[in-house]
């Protein structure tokens, strides 16, 4: 029982910091992506782009996957893949930055979808004051009647024709 519960614990660790990884590549995409192309354009330089979409917990990641259920290996798996489509596109890419602009756009979208699978899949990540953050969906709920079914009068019998 014990090693299963900390077995529980490690992959709630695993899932956490794979969580925490693709939401700051997210934050960072999503906050210099008009500045990353215009360093791009004045610089020249990979490099904004780079930095961006660079993942810090990419060593050791097979030893720490194996906590991980198929579902959720095969999810995380999905999501870095297309991490790696933007980052071979950076850095690889002769586009001027216009174009390079609108391919990344596309290559974003893909991101994203993946992005809210690993989400879905993994939960999000802890934030850093420790308290899990839920969404939660308020639902109207009638109050809850106090009669019972011996207190309503009975239905009257209904008889069939043939």
């Amino acid at each position: 029982m014990a090693r299963r519960k900390k077995a529980e614990e490690m992959a709630a660790r695993v899932r956490n910091l794979l969580a925490m990884d693709a939401a700051g590549i997210m934050r960072r995409l999503e906050a210099r992506r008009d500045e990353m192309f215009a360093l791009f354009s004045r610089l020249r330089s990979r490099e904004p782009l780079l930095d961006t979409v660079e993942s810090r917990y990419a060593s050791g990641a097979f030893e720490q996957l194996v906590h991980l259920s198929e579902q959720e290996q095969a999810v995380v798996d999905h999501f870095y893949e297309r991490l790696g489509e933007l980052r071979w596109y950076f850095t690889y890419t002769e586009d001027m930055p216009g174009t390079a602009q609108q391919i990344f756009t596309k290559l974003h979208k893909r991101l994203e979808e993946a992005y809210r699978v690993l989400v879905v899949t993994l939960g999000p990540p802890m934030p850093p004051d420790g308290s899990r953050v839920v969404d939660v969906k308020v639902v109207r709920q009638e109050a809850p009647s106090t009669e019972t079914a011996l207190d309503r009068p009975a239905a009257p019998a209904r008889h069939r024709r043939a």
